[in-house]
C-alpha cells in the first residue's frame, strides 16, 4: 500500500500560465518552468502586483 503512494504523483495548476504541473522534483515550484516563473518576478518587481493593506492611523510608532 505505501508503495502506490510513492508512487502517484501530486499535480498542481501553475500559478502564472494554468498548466497542470507534477510536483515532485520540480525546482520551479509553483510555476511550471523558469519561464513562467521569470513572468511572475518580472509582475512583481515592475509593480504590477502589489499587497495592500488598510491603513491604521492609530499605530503609534516607538
Amino acid at each position: 500500500m505505501s508503495d502506490l503512494k510513492e508512487t502517484v504523483e501530486k499535480a498542481i495548476k501553475c500559478p502564472q500560465c494554468k498548466k497542470t504541473v507534477a510536483v515532485n522534483d520540480n525546482p520551479y515550484m509553483p510555476f511550471c518552468s523558469e519561464r513562467c516563473k521569470m513572468v511572475d518576478l518580472e509582475a512583481w518587481l515592475s509593480g504590477r502586483y502589489k499587497i495592500s493593506e488598510e491603513k491604521n492611523n492609530d499605530i503609534i510608532f516607538n
